[in-house]
């Protein structure tokens, strides 16, 4: 299982990081051992001082495709769930300073918390599904779809231009503006809608 997860795909994202807009999706990668499984807290690590959240729309593939056309892509899922790309803000500045990769700040243990169910597409308008985040019982992060710089199916058909997606694997698609740090003590709710999709604890 892949986890493939997509940049700066949210113009007042790439905004308020001060990162130009890409022409293009820009993607990483996490291990499966970043997925936080539903109901397990996030220990804060002590690697990092300064973790962020970035909530995500997160699609589920359900069948093998390599080289998909884009007009073809709606075939390979057919569910839409919801994580959290948390981020160790002060790694992936060193990390950007010296040109090194970013998985360091981006792909370690448990930096994938993810939804507690997914919902089946066909329940939603795809081109506006509405996800929030709160902070605390503040709401922090508040996004559509039809936002993205990107949309779903395009994700997909680029992205199995340079790797086969198999069933299971999961793309992240980018997180909206209001990122912001965590602390000790932090609960962080997630929701697709009005329905409740997840909740953190960070320990």
């Amino acid at each position: 299982m892949k986890i493939i997860c997509i940049g700066r795909n949210y113009a007042d994202h790439a905004k308020e990081m001060n990162s130009p807009v890409p022409s293009v999706p820009i993607f990483f990668m996490k291990p499966d051992v970043a997925i936080l499984r539903p109901g397990t807290p996030f220990y804060y690590p002590n690697f990092s001082k300064d973790i962020h959240y970035e909530c995500e729309l997160v699609v589920k593939i359900n069948r093998v495709g390599k080289n998909i056309a884009e007009k073809f892509a709606h075939k390979y899922y057919s569910e839409i769930g919801l994580g959290i790309d948390f981020t160790a803000r002060d790694l992936q500045l060193k990390c950007k300073e010296k040109g090194y990769p970013w998985e360091i700040a981006k792909a370690f243990e448990g930096s994938a918390p993810l939804s507690k169910e997914f919902i089946d597409k066909s329940e939603l308008n795809l081109e506006d599904v509405q996800f929030s985040m709160t902070q605390n019982g503040t709401k922090v992060q508040n996004g559509s779809s039809k936002d993205m710089i990107f949309k779903i199916d395009q994700l997909i058909a680029y992205v199995s231009q340079f790797m086969t997606l198999k069933k299971g694997d999961l793309i992240f698609t980018g997180t909206p503006a209001g990122v912001g740090p965590i602390a000790i003590g932090d609960e962080l709710a997630g929701s697709i809608g009005d329905r409740e999709m997840f909740k953190v604890r960070v320990k």
